[in-house]
């Protein structure tokens, strides 16, 4: 099915919107990565499956707003020795998919790799991650972000950075 000059628009704004994310993440610039989130954004890493309920079930993370923000103040306090030294980090983000669109929230999808170079070794993680993203008048801005592991059922290595 052909897309309209609209839906294409759409698709560039929000996959150039990921590869920004990305970015942040992989260079640790996480005060900029925080902006990219509303006020009432969750960011979810299930554990033991992908459709799990998070309130009713453990998750790897499960963050409102406050937590993430907690989460970067620790960061910035030099005290997270498992980023001692920080992980060397970079994405590949592909298969960017819109969901749906209703006009004020965009779904969208994408698969991620993470290579994670640190001083315990060199780890690989595989991801689907789905976005909900909002437009904020000519921003998009993270609503929610589910990262969904490839073995999220298994025994995993300390992540002691943002996935």
């Amino acid at each position: 099915m052909a897309m309209t000059p609209a839906q294409r628009a759409t698709l560039e704004d929000v996959t150039q919107f990921i590869y920004r994310e990305a970015r942040l993440q992989d260079e640790h610039q996480y005060d900029a990565w925080e902006s990219l989130w509303t006020n009432d954004g969750v960011y979810w890493v299930p554990a033991n499956g992908d459709d799990i309920d998070p309130e009713q079930k453990m998750s790897i993370v499960y963050d409102n707003r406050s937590r993430i923000a907690l989460r970067i103040r620790q960061y910035h306090t030099g005290k997270r020795f498992s980023q001692t030294p920080q992980s060397r980090l970079r994405r590949l983000v592909s298969n960017v998919e819109i969901l749906s669109d209703d006009g004020q929230e965009i779904r969208a999808a994408a698969n991620a790799m993470v290579f994670e170079s640190q001083t315990r070794g060199d780890v690989v993680w595989a991801s689907r991650n789905e976005y909900t993203l909002r437009r904020e008048g000519d921003d998009l801005r993270m609503v929610l972000k589910k990262v969904m592991l490839v073995n999220n059922h298994t025994a995993l290595y300390s992540m002691a950075f943002l996935i």
